[in-house]
Parts: C-alpha cells; sequence; structure tokens
C-alpha cells in the first residue's frame, strides 16, 4: 500500500512539473511574440510641402539645415496631440479679436500664430516673468502703453496687450527691416538680436545662430500655422461645436470711482467674482484703485 502511495505522489509531482514547463512555454511565447509583432498604429512623418511661407516672407527650405529645423516642429507639434487640440479650440476664441487688431495695426494675419507659440493663447507666467498672451516682460509692457502694477496688469487684457504687441513689432519691422527678423526679435530680445547681428556679420534670420529658443522659434510658429489652419491634414478633426466660443455677449460699465470689493461689484451684477474674472482677466487684485485712469469692466449678459 505504501509503494501505491509513493508512486500516485510521484505521478502526480510529474504531472505538475509538465504543466508548469507548459506554462512557461507559452509565457515566453506571448511574451516573444508581443516583442516581434509591430504596435497597432500607423506613425508618419508630416508630408513636406512645396513652400512655406510667414507673414508673406518665403522660408528657403532648400537649405537641409533650414529644412530639417521646420520638419523637426512640424512634428513635434503634430504628436503633441493635447496641446495642439487645445491651441484649435482656443483659436476659435481669441483668433476674431486679434485678427481684427492686427489688420488695423498693418501686422501680417500669421502674427496671431505668434500668440500662440508664445503662451498658448493662455494667461500664462514663464520663469522670467513674461506674462500674458502676448508674454510681455514689465518693462517691454509699460513701454509699449500697458499699465501693470499689483491691482491691475493689462498683459492679461486680449485688446490692450495686441495692440501693445503690434506697436512693438511695428518698431521692430522698421529697424530689423523683415517680418521674420521681427519675430525673431520679439523673441530674444532687440538688444541681443542687435548684438547677434554685429557679431555674425549677418541681417538675415536663417543665416543667424543664436540660443537654441529663437533658432526655433520662427519654424514652432510656422509649424503651428500650418497645423492649425489645415488641421486635418495633420490628423486633427475637431468639431465646431466642440471648439471654445468667443467671450462677445457682454456689455462694459465704465469705473470711475474705487472698487472696495470686486466679489461685491460681480454679485451686484449677478454673476460671481470668478466670472468677473474670465472676462477680465486683468483686474489682479480683489479691488481696483482709481487714481487717474477710468476703466471699463465687462459683464457677460444673462
Amino acid at each position: 500500500m505504501k509503494n501505491i502511495k509513493i508512486a500516485i505522489l510521484s505521478s502526480m509531482a510529474t504531472l505538475l512539473l509538465v504543466l508548469l514547463i507548459a506554462s512557461t512555454k507559452t509565457v515566453d511565447t506571448i511574451n516573444l511574440k508581443s516583442i516581434i509583432e509591430p504596435l497597432p498604429q500607423v506613425v508618419k512623418a508630416p508630408i513636406k510641402k512645396k513652400s512655406y511661407t510667414f507673414a508673406g516672407e518665403r522660408i528657403p527650405i532648400e537649405d537641409n539645415d533650414i529644412w530639417e529645423r521646420l520638419d523637426r516642429e512640424l512634428m513635434v507639434n503634430s504628436y503633441y496631440h493635447s496641446s495642439t487640440i487645445q491651441n484649435i479650440k482656443l483659436a476659435n476664441r481669441f483668433f476674431p479679436v486679434i485678427e481684427k487688431i492686427l489688420k488695423k495695426n498693418h501686422i501680417p494675419d500669421d502674427f496671431k500664430y505668434l500668440a500662440v507659440a508664445e503662451s498658448g493663447l493662455r494667461n500664462v507666467v514663464s520663469p522670467a516673468g513674461a506674462s500674458g498672451y502676448w508674454q510681455f516682460m514689465k518693462s517691454v509692457g509699460k513701454e509699449n502703453g500697458l499699465e501693470i502694477y499689483d491691482e491691475v496688469d493689462e498683459r492679461y487684457d486680449i485688446e490692450k496687450s495686441t495692440k501693445a504687441a503690434c506697436r512693438y513689432l511695428n518698431n521692430l519691422k522698421s529697424k530689423y527691416g523683415s517680418w521674420t527678423s521681427a519675430a525673431a526679435a520679439y523673441n530674444l530680445g532687440a538688444r541681443k538680436y542687435s548684438q547677434a547681428i554685429s557679431r555674425e556679420k549677418e541681417n538675415n534670420y536663417f543665416n543667424l545662430n543664436l540660443n537654441q529658443e529663437t533658432m526655433r522659434y520662427l519654424y514652432r510658429i510656422t509649424a503651428l500655422k500650418e497645423i492649425i489652419s489645415n488641421p486635418n491634414d495633420y490628423g486633427f478633426y475637431i468639431d465646431e461645436n466642440e471648439k471654445y466660443p468667443p467671450l462677445k455677449n457682454y456689455f462694459t460699465v465704465k469705473i470711475t470711482k474705487s472698487i472696495a470689493n470686486l466679489g461685491d461689484f460681480a454679485h451686484q451684477h449677478g454673476i460671481t467674482y470668478r466670472t468677473l474674472k474670465i472676462y477680465n482677466p486683468w483686474l489682479r487684485s480683489y479691488k481696483l484703485t482709481v487714481k487717474n485712469n477710468t476703466y471699463f469692466i465687462k459683464i457677460p449678459r444673462g
């Protein structure tokens, strides 16, 4: 009887060993298969067009270095899905406002994409302190007519900051002679851009060797222009009803006296403080002190 029990146990142990080996081979086979077979996706580089322009000025893509830099930005922004989708959605809100101001101030329409490159059409703050839609530093913003202090910061006002950007860009164009150089100087700063021209004995942006950010800058703007204006060509299909609507259904209240609490002011007009800030992001405090200026606050209807 004892020998029978030993035989049975031995058989069971053998069976378990066989099953274990079979199981291991199956796992190995599955893992190997997943490595050998390709991922279920198709990733392609953007198709190169015959020509590209920025602000009516041709980008010389016959130069391999220039094409490779533009190609890089087309690839980065084509596959930076979340950011590019947000850009497309927000463009529907802000481009109509920006376009009118650019046209009135004789700035090429392509410069609306500069605002996308700078801020993603959001009121962000850079590590260096540049703020708002057009990413003005305080000094440059004030030089171009913006009021900036602890309670009011017009870098966050889409209309006023765009007008200031137009003043600055027109000055840069007059100084450097081309819109591509104006855009580069906008990013790098006029003083540093002038130093680079003097040092390298070149006055064409495409021939200059600048810092990495500015070297990529114009190409990034151009790539954003290509993708946002032709989203389907780059695989982005955003329905019109998915885009963010313009903030245009409002009236303005003329402010000539200080407001002690903007929360109370908002409630007096039937809205929340949060809604007040959405329509007036240039208000940077819970109060508004009026000295010599007159302010106009937007109040949404309904």
